[in-house]
């Protein structure tokens, strides 16, 4: 009678709520339980939002790559000039005293560039300057890519015609290798700058680096990508 009564305990206690226990492994898996979960190893085929070409990029790559071959009687395709990098400078020589107006230039660097400046700092002490090695002097970015010719585009469209009494670029401004460097006096030209937060008005050295070693072929080059040159009409890009 007493082993009666305490084998029907066990099967109450195995058996709570009146729902029998699932064999281990053999049940269904719970919903949201290692359903999802991807082996090790395994390639996410999942597809992806592809980048937008830039509208400069592929006017080149389908107008004016052929153009400058045929004008220059460039045979091979890596003859043509094509653009390499777009360098903005801004140099402040009181930027050892006045830290609060460098942090203000390397954020509008990134407004005007989208991308993240770079401090420099002076390589070596000039007793005459008060300039010690490693103090920062300026800030400076770099641009490849989408984001150089974005910033090319939107320069010659939207910055350009901001400029007073603006009569067109110098044609003077390579450096004998096929570079082409010039200034500006204020950062206002941009809109992406507020003219109400400016700590101080300043200008900024552009250069922008070509693949070609010759002036005629860069010159011609910036022409085409609608360059504003002094005394000249510029190119209409599509």
């Amino acid at each position: 009678m007493a082993e009666e009564t305490k084998e029907g305990g066990k099967g109450g206690k195995g058996g709570k709520g009146g729902t029998a226990t699932a064999p281990k492994g053999g049940g269904q898996q719970a919903p949201g339980k290692g359903k999802d979960k991807a082996p090790a190893g395994a390639v996410d085929h999942t597809p992806k939002a592809a980048e937008g070409t830039p509208r400069l990029r592929e006017y080149y790559l389908n107008t004016i790559r052929s153009r400058l071959a045929k004008e220059f009687g460039l045979e091979n395709p890596n003859q043509v000039p094509r653009l390499v990098k777009i360098v903005l400078n801004v140099g402040m020589g009181d930027a050892g005293k006045n830290p609060k107006q460098l942090d203000a230039a390397v954020e509008e660097l990134g407004l005007i560039t989208g991308q993240k400046a770079v401090v420099t700092r002076a390589k070596k002490a000039i007793a005459n300057f008060g300039l010690r090695a490693g103090m920062p002097v300026g800030a400076t970015v770099t641009l490849r890519g989408a984001r150089m010719y974005e910033f090319l585009d939107r320069f010659i469209n939207l910055a350009v015609p901001r400029i007073r009494d603006f009569r067109g670029l110098p044609s003077r401004s390579f450096d004998g290798r096929g570079n082409y460097t010039f200034g500006i006096k204020e950062q206002m030209i941009f809109p992406e700058i507020d003219f109400d937060r400016v700590e101080k008005i300043h200008g900024m050295d552009i250069t922008l680096v070509t693949s070609s070693d010759r002036d005629d072929l860069a010159m011609g080059l910036l022409r085409e990508l609608g360059w504003p040159f002094r005394g000249e009409t510029p190119q209409r890009v599509a």
